[in-house]
């Protein structure tokens, strides 16, 4: 994905070429003194459902991290008043 930078001034004055090349797929950074403070960047198409078949076929295969799985084993059982 290509950006471009833009300042606060001319995205004022470019709205609507910004506006063009996010919905094009292109990354702008905006700049304010020629920081970068924030990108625009196209907005992604997400599911807003997940059904449970689905969730648990793509969580099946997962495992947590091993370390903190014997962590979480050795603390089965305890209250902070055993810390």
């Amino acid at each position: 994905m290509s950006h471009m930078e833009v300042g606060v001034r001319e995205l004022r004055n470019r709205t609507s070429q910004v506006i063009e090349a996010v919905r094009a797929g292109e990354r702008v950074v905006l700049t304010v003194h020629g920081e970068a403070i924030a990108d625009i960047v196209p907005h992604a198409q997400r599911s807003r459902w997940v059904s449970g078949d689905r969730l648990r076929s793509e969580l099946g295969g997962r495992a947590a991290d091993p370390a903190l799985r014997e962590e979480l084993d050795l603390l089965v059982g305890q209250t902070l008043e055993d810390q």
